[in-house]
């Protein structure tokens, strides 16, 4: 799995991906203590409200993004998104109210929503053996699942020294340097295909999806898990403090 580093360009995408991924996870701890600072035993209600607007912001805003930005290059989409959620991260210390935690994470995960799939096309145009970009996913994920056990770890250990406010540096930095990291990479030339209809780049993910069976067995899946996670993110500062 790991030859596919091997390749400069695919190793430099995919340690942007890394670090910006530490940064969303220390994000998260970071705004489950500021929930808890803001409104005190209703932290988990705020926490909650704005992990709603978070995936709902995802949900909704990654295929109209993916659409609109299909023809744009896709480094000048990587690096703008990663430079909005670098802005976002560092507003975040100084929000006082609840509603402006609302409103910055939901142009965080637009702008998330915007680098998730221009980062995942780029892929087979880096590797475009079919083997090497299957690898390449498979490690991708692995960044995800090992982010979900490494950012808690590292958040806890850097409260020991810090307060919690530099989390919001620290994700700062891991976005800036996702963009660094973007803008070293050589992307292959391609020239762009015929753009399809709008519409029909609007639904294209979301018809695949309900034609796959295994897909729609894997939805049933993570709702499941993530009924679990949900209540254990979002209530564990409250039964902490």
């Amino acid at each position: 799995m790991l030859e596919v580093l091997r390749s400069p360009s695919y190793a430099k995408l995919f340690c942007a991906q890394g670090v910006a991924l530490l940064g969303t996870g220390l994000l998260t701890i970071a705004l489950g203590l500021l929930a808890f600072d803001i409104a005190g035993g209703d932290a988990g209600v705020v926490l909650g409200t704005a992990l709603t607007i978070k995936m709902l912001a995802y949900v909704g805003v990654a295929p109209v993004v993916a659409a609109l930005t299909g023809h744009l290059p896709r480094k000048l989409v990587l690096i703008a998104a990663d430079v909005l959620r670098a802005a976002v991260a560092i507003s975040l210390p100084f929000v006082t109210e609840a509603w402006q935690i609302f409103i910055l994470i939901f142009v965080l995960q637009a702008a998330s929503a915007t680098f998730t799939p221009a980062f995942q096309a780029v892929i087979p145009e880096v590797l475009p053996d079919e083997g090497q970009y299957t690898r390449a996913l498979s490690l991708s994920r692995l960044a995800y699942d090992l982010e979900a056990l490494v950012s808690p770890m590292l958040a806890a250990a850097l409260l020991t020294v810090i307060t919690y406010n530099n989390l919001f540096v620290g994700t700062f930095l891991g976005f800036i340097g996702s963009a660094a990291l973007v803008v070293a990479t050589k992307f292959p030339k391609i020239a762009p295909a015929e753009p399809a209809p709008f519409f029909e780049r609007l639904t294209s993910g979301v018809r695949v999806f309900w034609r796959t069976p295994e897909l729609r067995s894997l939805l049933a899946m993570n709702l499941v898990v993530a009924t679990s996670t949900a209540m254990v993110i979002v209530n564990t500062v409250v039964l902490v403090q």
